[in-house]
């Protein structure tokens, strides 16, 4: 009896040991990062043991993916851009729609950008071209917030 004891504490102890060495890992959602500290951490660093380990085939193979991967993310972002502007009804001071010219200006932007291979930089088109989406979301809202406020009062016989 007290050897199953004392060999299911020993082995309760080895687990508690086991985790206590694991390394701590940050989680996603701990906090806002700064562009670098994001890039650092999602972009794969280039080594010359790495790229002299690779053959051409494998390479190439590497860059397609990433290329893929680029072009299905830009896709994504792309489309987000759109579904978010069916909210801008409104027009501008020209009589233009602003769903509009968000649209033109975003394709513009694709369109100048489309070339571009280096993955440093297409990571930090494609964070700010998030941000940006979700800071026009976060505007829209507060708008939106303040005209239902405002309408509430003048029901209510206010200012």
């Amino acid at each position: 009896m007290a050897v199953a004891a004392r060999a299911r504490t020993s082995s309760s102890l080895r687990r508690a040991l086991a985790v206590s060495r694991r390394p701590q890992l940050r989680s996603i959602h701990e906090g806002p990062d700064t562009i670098d500290e994001l890039l650092d951490r999602h972009l794969a660093k280039k080594t010359p043991s790495t790229a002299a380990a690779l053959d051409d085939d494998a390479a190439e193979a590497e860059a397609r993916r990433r290329l893929t991967s680029s072009r299905r993310e830009a896709l994504a972002l792309y489309r987000d851009i759109l579904r978010v502007t069916r909210l801008f009804e409104w027009a501008d001071e020209r009589g233009v729609q602003w769903r509009e010219v968000l649209r033109a200006n975003a394709r513009r932007e694709f369109e100048e950008a489309r070339g571009e291979r280096d993955p440093e930089v297409v990571a930090r088109l494609l964070i700010g071209g998030r941000d940006a989406v979700q800071q026009a979301l976060d505007r829209l809202a507060e708008a939106s917030r303040r005209m239902v406020e405002a309408e509430e009062a003048k029901r209510r016989g206010g200012p």
